[in-house]
């Protein structure tokens, strides 16, 4: 690890975890474990792909979902409210010159209430947060495998 910014930046970490525990309790925990899951595979957190994918079969997630995630596009797993918010995960995660397509922000909108979609963002951008710092202090390495 390049450093421990927890300890370094203890009151820049501590919001960031703030953010975590704000959205942990405002967003349907299923939908919550799939973005995270989502955006820590866009962003190579194998760190973090490995947590929310523990943390989701525990609290009683197919694992087949889980596995297609990474191809979430092509799968019948997901609901059109999942498919919506993974697509809006895609799109900030990746956020281009162009950023959120407008048709894209008009679906989320009509998917969810305003309220959903501001949780559904500081989520997508809580996760896309730790998961560049984690990848940034290379400290994005896998957990031991359990039995």
């Amino acid at each position: 690890m390049r450093m421990n910014f927890a300890a370094v930046a203890p009151e820049a970490y501590r919001l960031m975890i703030e953010l975590n525990s704000y959205v942990t309790r405002h967003v349907d925990h299923t939908l919550l474990e799939l973005v995270k899951l989502r955006a820590s595979v866009l962003n190579g957190c194998a760190f973090c792909v490995d947590m929310h994918t523990s943390d989701a079969v525990r609290a009683g997630e197919n694992p087949q979902r889980l596995f297609a995630v990474s191809v979430w596009r092509e799968s019948g797993f997901f609901s059109e409210t999942e498919r919506v918010a993974l697509e809006l995960t895609d799109a900030v995660t990746r956020l281009g010159e162009h950023g959120v397509p407008a048709e894209l922000w008009e679906r989320a909108a009509g998917t969810f209430t305003e309220k959903e979609l501001a949780d559904l963002l500081a989520l997508i951008i809580g996760i896309n947060g730790l998961n560049r710092l984690a990848v940034a202090l290379e400290s994005a390495t896998e957990r031991e495998l359990r039995p």
